[in-house]
């Protein structure tokens, strides 16, 4: 019979010990999968592989899915509150689906460029938002990302100087009532495609333009379908990164700054990345023989706001919202 002494008691401590301090260090990442329309060489897609998983540490396991690859676009944020996805990157729209008061964010003119969008998420205005979606959708936003102004890209050589112009226009847009009023309050016939479908849509003739940034023109190649970049500016492009709230308050306050911090960190790198392309990429389209030109922007926004003022989705807008976001 073995006898318990007083140096295998000790032993057995020093093990059990030795264990609980390793514990911490052997627990098991946390699982982010991760999923977005775009392209996996998109800044904003380089941003979070290069700069927000490297920041996070050892302790996440950062699992990008890019190009609609495992959720189709608009399905995102569903799948972020049921638990089948930990994290997604939305534009306003998307969160307009369930709490309308977004739609404001998805306004033609109204948010004029990537610091103007940093302001309104700096402000009390992007707090207000934020507990939207915590309160109403169960989901944590942690950084605005930056696209690009969206502008028409169109097959054809009629000439667009005015909303009038876009009388019978096919144009794509996501699906979704936010996104389908943005093409009508720009004149268009707004017909919803997913990303993915766009260049051959634009190929076949099922639709006859689409909108958005030019790096997304550039990496998405519409300029070898389309004819024409008509800089109407119309709606500047932004995601909201999301994370499932439970998830985010199961975490160590630590390990919440580190994600916060690192998304910061991956988009003001993005943000000035998409800045400097749009920049140089008027020239690039003009080399590949688009003809790239600007309408009457006043005659563009005015129509804009005649519309969104006179419509349904207006009633949904904070009072007083529209003057507040203007006014930083």
């Amino acid at each position: 019979m073995n006898r318990v002494t007083r140096r295998t008691l000790l032993a057995g401590a020093i093990s059990l010990g030795v264990l609980a301090m390793a514990g911490p260090a052997m627990a098991e990442a946390i699982k982010l999968r991760f999923a977005d329309s775009t392209t996996a060489d998109a800044p904003r897609s380089q941003a979070l592989v290069n700069i927000f998983a490297k920041e996070l540490g050892a302790d996440f396991a950062f699992e990008p899915y890019f190009g609609s690859s495992l959720y189709k676009q608009g399905t995102e944020i569903v799948a972020v509150q049921r638990g089948n996805l930990e994290m997604a990157l939305m534009p306003p729209s998307d969160f307009a689906k369930q709490v309308p008061a977004f739609s404001i964010l998805t306004a033609a003119y109204l948010v004029r460029d990537a610091r103007h969008m940093k302001a309104i998420f700096d402000s009390d205005i992007g707090a207000e938002f934020k507990k939207l979606a915590r309160d109403e959708m169960g989901v944590v936003i942690l950084a605005p990302a930056y696209y690009g102004a969206r502008h028409v890209n169109l097959k054809g050589d009629k000439k667009i100087m005015k909303p009038e112009d876009m009388a019978g226009i096919k144009l794509r847009m996501p699906g979704g009532e936010a996104w389908q009023f943005l093409g009508e309050s720009i004149g268009a016939n707004p017909v919803a495609m997913d990303y993915a479908e766009v260049y051959t849509g634009l190929q076949t003739g099922a639709i006859d333009a689409q909108d958005n940034p030019l790096p997304n023109d550039r990496l998405m190649k519409f300029y070898e379908v389309t004819n024409q970049i008509v800089l109407t500016g119309h709606n500047v492009g932004f995601g909201l990164l999301l994370i499932n709230a439970k998830l985010f308050d199961s975490l160590t306050p630590d390990q919440q700054k580190k994600m916060q911090d690192a998304a910061n960190a991956a988009f003001a790198w993005s943000d000035a990345e998409y800045v400097k392309q749009e920049a140089e990429l008027v020239d690039f389209f003009k080399q590949q023989k688009l003809d790239v030109y600007t309408p009457d922007v006043d005659a563009f926004r005015a129509y804009a706001n005649k519309k969104y003022l006179e419509s349904p989705l207006s009633k949904d807008w904070p009072a007083g919202m529209v003057e507040r976001i203007n006014a930083l």
